[in-house]
């Protein structure tokens, strides 16, 4: 059988592909390996679906560090806010929560995902689920068809690859894609994961003094071999068994990974400023004057309150002061010891968990053998991708899944056209 349009990939995007190509006029067979569609969409934003962010483009593009610049001409065509209106016109209708952060008003993902597939069946598009892809073919220079594992095989005019990149491969993220961008003449830039853990070997990790210990609002940086911050991010952060996490963590893991990649050394440096608003010596100046007024009072009474306490006893162990000295027995230089850790508690990092482990995947097919306003392959006729195949990657915050939607309702629209143009 023949079709106008095959996408492979039943993710965020290649739903919105599926979509934007069938509302072309488009006959549309959409294919996916596992035994249901959206299974990343419904597990995102925690099971509640982060859909899109409401921040200006331009603060999109910035949130989006691995060659988001890319995406200006994709979403001046397909903005946040027509992402919005998609899914109000869908019925499901969006509320704004911090950071521009857009949530279905259910706060349920599956309600997100239950409305594009009811749109996909008014628009007649063919669904497979359960059908593992064993190549897609080229011949002449254009796309000819897709091979099926049970030797299966159907024709197409356009196919549009959205099978997502190798992180978190229980929703079917396995790298399938990658063989049949290379059999198309396309590169793969280096894949490393983003968006997840980082690993340590410091003794108190290992030990897992802090394990389990939560801290708000800090600022993590990930240090150059000269100590300055090449990143820092403002969040919460959590202690673990193997290192750190948290969404500063997961934002800065990428600037970990390329650091580490750089220097050609095993491990480097972060710096947690658990006081951020605040500069050194006025905090300083605080501290000595609490101390000269209570002065018999033991150092941890003093600074009761003034960082979470298993952090506080741990920084005050880190400069050997004894928790229960008094406050009038503490030379100063501790104290402004104390405080530096406090403003800049270095932890030697040597990693991060694994690709399967991370939320996105960096690198992926080359952005610049695609042609950035159609998704088109610069390299095979009639080929197009979208999503997290390419490399694309952002913070989590709906960033990535508006990229995957942007990319997707171009990639389908495009492949329609090009089909129709035949």
């Amino acid at each position: 059988m023949k079709y106008d349009v095959i996408v492979i990939g039943g993710g965020p995007s290649g739903l919105m592909a599926a979509i934007g190509a069938a509302e072309q006029k488009a006959k549309v067979l959409l294919i996916d390996k596992g035994d249901k569609l959206g299974r990343k969409l419904a597990i995102s934003g925690g099971g509640r679906c982060n859909v899109t962010n409401r921040l200006p483009v331009d603060e999109i593009i910035k949130h989006i560090p691995g060659n988001g610049r890319f995406l200006y001409s994709a979403i001046s065509l397909f903005s946040n806010e027509d992402i919005i209106k998609f899914f109000e016109d869908l019925g499901i209708q969006l509320k704004e929560e911090d950071h521009g952060r857009m949530f279905p008003v259910t706060d349920k993902a599956q309600s997100v995902v239950d409305a594009l597939l009811s749109r996909l069946k008014q628009l007649k598009v063919d669904i497979k689920t359960n059908c593992p892809i064993h190549d897609v073919h080229y011949e002449d220079g254009k796309v000819k068809s897709v091979a099926f594992k049970n030797g299966d095989w159907y024709e197409a005019d356009s196919i549009v690859i959205a099978v997502g990149g190798k992180s978190v491969p229980h929703t079917g993220s396995t790298g399938d894609g990658y063989a049949w961008a290379e059999k198309a003449g396309h590169t793969i830039t280096e894949l490393f994961p983003t968006e997840v853990p980082v690993t340590s070997a410091e003794p108190f990790i290992k030990e897992k003094t802090l394990q389990g210990l939560s801290l708000r609002s800090v600022a993590l940086s990930v240090l150059n071999p000269k100590g300055k911050a090449l990143i820092t991010h403002q969040m919460d952060m959590i202690f673990t068994h193997f290192g750190i996490s948290g969404p500063a963590v997961l934002r800065c893991s990428q600037f970990v990974v390329k650091a580490l990649k750089k220097s050609g050394s095993r491990e480097v440096t972060m710096s947690i400023d658990a006081i951020p608003d605040r500069k050194e010596e006025p905090l300083f100046q605080e501290l000595a004057k609490m101390i000269k007024d209570d002065p018999k009072k033991s150092i941890k009474n003093i600074l009761k309150g003034f960082l979470p306490e298993r952090y506080l006893l741990f920084l005050l162990e880190q400069n050997q002061i004894d928790p229960s000295t008094q406050g009038a027995n503490i030379s100063n230089e501790k104290i402004r010891n104390f405080v530096k850790s406090c403003k800049a508690f270095h932890i030697k990092v040597n990693g991060t968990l694994p690709l399967d482990k991370a939320f996105v995947t960096g690198g992926g097919v080359s952005v610049k053998e695609i042609e950035p306003q159609t998704m088109a392959s610069k390299c095979m006729a009639g080929l197009f991708f979208c999503g997290e195949i390419l490399d694309i990657h952002g913070y989590t915050g709906g960033y990535n899944i508006t990229s995957a939607l942007v990319t997707g309702r171009l990639a389908g629209i495009n492949a329609a056209r090009s089909a129709n143009s035949l």
